[in-house]
């Protein structure tokens, strides 16, 4: 089988969460677990998987609020990266949330993680003059 997107099944989880582990996208205040059961609830089409050879290499969690579009937990095994499966994940995300009229992609890139950001500009995404705040408002069992 050669190399395929579809969408997250149930049975991924474990092994998105190790690649997401993998990849250092899983930190202390973002619960993975919690949020792929967010995301299957919601837009569950837009949480796309890459596998080669029925091995998962990639992720990405995309979705649409009808005024923009987001790109999250963009994830390609590092066994498997620099070989344009990243490019082709976010190209299928892109695809998915056109089809639903999205007219823009965002998305939020960590200050200190450079190869990211040179990932994100080779395929053509730029950064904005925006400053991109947050609020947590979800409470946390201490």
């Amino acid at each position: 089988m050669p190399f395929e997107i579809r969408p997250y099944q149930e049975a991924d989880i474990t092994n998105v969460v190790n690649l997401w582990e993998r990849c250092g996208l899983v930190v202390p205040h973002n619960d993975p677990h919690k949020d792929i059961a967010a995301k299957i609830k919601f837009q569950p089409e837009l949480f796309l998987i890459a596998q080669i050879d029925w091995q998962m290499v990639g992720t990405v969690m995309a979705g649409y609020e009808g005024h923009r579009g987001w790109l999250n937990y963009l994830a390609v095994d590092p066994d498997h990266q620099r070989k344009g499966y990243g490019r082709l994940l976010v190209e299928a995300a892109e695809n998915r949330m056109r089809e639903l009229g999205c007219p823009k992609v965002n998305l939020q890139i960590r200050e200190s993680n450079k190869p990211v950001m040179a990932f994100y500009r080779a395929i053509g995404y730029v950064t904005e003059d925006r400053i991109g705040m947050g609020k947590r408002i979800e409470q946390h069992e201490e």
